[in-house]
């Protein structure tokens, strides 16, 4: 090859590779100021400005200036590098930083002990379905599920166990569904799914495979437990936000347990009216009591053989100044739900001592009746409840022996330790202490004889057909021994002919109740029957 060719190719390829602009010099004049000066300031500047690719190019002389032209270029050729070694790490630096981020999100979305979305990221897809069914799909529907019974797992055998149990109902849960639906653990031990894209037939097998797979026996450990869920289903037409979706299957949800448990419900707009009318009706309950609209009844307790009365059960009534009076059954139970019925039992108790105080100064002949108050599970549990009784009936004069405690049965069938505290307590103070409703829970014979009571209080449904069912009457019957062996007195509640109360005059039964002796009855009423039945004795 000639050498001018070659010569031509060198050069070529020299011209492609990317090298620093160097600043040319060019020799002064004869007197002139050494051009290399400028040159440098001009170099140094570009530098400066972030040019690092700028070069001053020697001269020939090799004096102090192109000593320092090379000083230059040396800087110049290091924060080159350093430059590009910095971008490189900011390059790594912000893609760990993007990693670390996406890192992050995904663990703000993910549930830490089960792997499941979160209640974050299951409202972001609720969105997007409802968004893709607003689009002509079919609607986004949403299971809430809780599971039964799960508290007594954690109490009997510990959180690490709990966990376990519901890592296991995550991933059940995770085989029953569809590849495309999403399942999320809200918290504790409730579930979510989300189902888009499937017809109600679809979303109702769904749920029905849950409530299957979770019912089948789960091994912790050694041990083996048994959960079941409680279901609602949502599934509304588009137009509706992923929180009411959530909403309204939470409240299938509650009214599958309100059934029974272990049950599917599907939410219907009548559950939401029922849910808004029980809101009001926390709301206003709550000052309900101090602005007068509750108020007392007494029904009489009477002596089977003699007719007298033997005390008087007072009950409350909320006389609503826009829905007239509200009878115990429609807000009792809210209270109890909500807690209210703490301070609720606490102005039935001090009302109807203060009201016994009252009869008692203006009859005070009248002292052999006692006064019977409802007591709930929550009261039972108040610390200051001894304290509260001793104080009320130390305040209005009344005597301990003259009140009497009406606890539901099941409560003092299995009373914890701080229960059984507060009820012996209550004996040895001397207020008296009835069971209520027996008959209706999970009545136990051999309790009859250990429990701190005095009086048993049979329950109405147990005579419904005690004049026509000889049957009937042969178990009450055998109830009443029962009770008599206890070494208890028995109280019959619901009579409402003269042949009840006959039958049960005979079966030697000592106290009934009920509207065949007398209605709930203001306390100026109650206190003329008191008045009357003394006339008569």
């Amino acid at each position: 090859m000639p050498t001018g060719e070659r010569g031509r190719q060198r050069q070529d390829s020299i011209a492609t590779v990317d090298v620093p602009e160097t600043l040319p010099y060019t020799a002064p004049a004869d007197g002139a100021v050494d051009g290399r000066l400028q040159l440098l300031v001009d170099g140094i500047v570009r530098l400066a400005a972030g040019e690092l690719s700028a070069r001053i190019e020697p001269s020939d002389q090799r004096d102090e200036i192109d000593a320092v032209i090379t000083g230059v270029n040396l800087l110049a050729e290091e924060l080159g590098h350093t430059h590009s070694d910095l971008e490189e790490r900011v390059a790594a630096r912000t893609a760990m930083l993007r990693r670390t981020q996406v890192e992050l999100e995904q663990m703000a979305k993910t549930d830490a002990l089960t792997g499941l979305a979160n209640r974050t990221l299951l409202s972001e897809r609720i969105q997007d379905a409802i968004g893709a069914s607003a689009q002509g799909g079919s609607a986004a529907a949403v299971l809430v599920l809780d599971l039964d019974s799960f508290k007594a797992i954690n109490d009997t055998m510990g959180h690490s166990a709990g966990d376990a149990v519901l890592v296991e109902v995550s991933s059940r849960l995770r085989s029953v569904v569809r590849t495309s639906d999403t399942v999320a653990r809200l918290g504790g031990d409730e579930f979510a799914v989300l189902i888009a894209g499937a017809t109600e037939e679809e979303v109702v097998h769904i749920a029905q495979r849950a409530r299957e797979a979770l019912q089948e026996c789960i091994h912790v450990g050694s041990e083996t437990v048994w959960t079941t869920a409680s279901i609602g289903i949502c599934l509304r037409n588009p137009g509706h936000s992923s929180e009411e979706l959530m909403r309204d299957a939470d409240i299938a949800m509650y009214q599958a347990k309100a059934q029974g448990r272990n049950r599917i419900s599907r939410f219907h707009p009548d559950m939401l009216d029922a849910v808004r009318e029980r809101s009001r009706i926390t709301a206003e309950l709550r000052t309900a009591a101090s602005e007068g609209q509750l108020a007392l009844l007494y029904q009489p307790v009477i002596e089977l053989a003699s007719g007298r009365v033997a005390g008087v059960e007072a009950l409350v009534r909320w006389h609503h100044p826009v829905h007239g009076t509200i009878m115990p059954d429609n807000f009792i139970g809210i209270a109890e739900e909500t807690g209210l019925i703490v301070e609720l039992g606490r102005w039935i108790l001090h009302e109807g001592i203060s009201q016994l105080s009252r009869w008692k100064r203006e009859a005070p002949d009248l002292t052999d009746f006692r006064l019977h108050i409802n007591l709930s599970a929550a009261e039972l549990l108040r610390g200051d409840l001894l304290q509260d009784i001793r104080d009320t009936l130390e305040n209005n004069d009344v005597q301990p022996g003259r009140l009497v405690l009406e606890i539901t049965e099941t409560v003092l069938m299995s009373p914890g330790a701080g229960e059984e505290q507060v009820l012996r307590a209550l004996r040895a103070m001397g207020v008296g202490l009835q069971i209520d409703d027996f008959g209706t829970g999970y009545s136990s014979i051999s309790y009859l004889r250990t429990l701190p009571a005095d009086t048993v209080k049979v329950d109405h449904s147990l005579i419904k057909d005690l004049e026509s069912d000889p049957r009937q009457q042969k178990f009450v019957s055998a109830i009443l021994q029962l009770i008599s062996a206890a070494e208890l007195e028995a109280i019959v509640e619901g009579i409402e002919t003269a042949g009840q109360a006959a039958e049960l005059r005979a079966m030697g039964c000592l106290y009934g109740q009920g509207y065949y002796f007398g209605r709930p009855e203001p306390a100026v009423d109650a206190l003329n029957r008191l008045r009357a039945a003394g006339q008569q004795r």
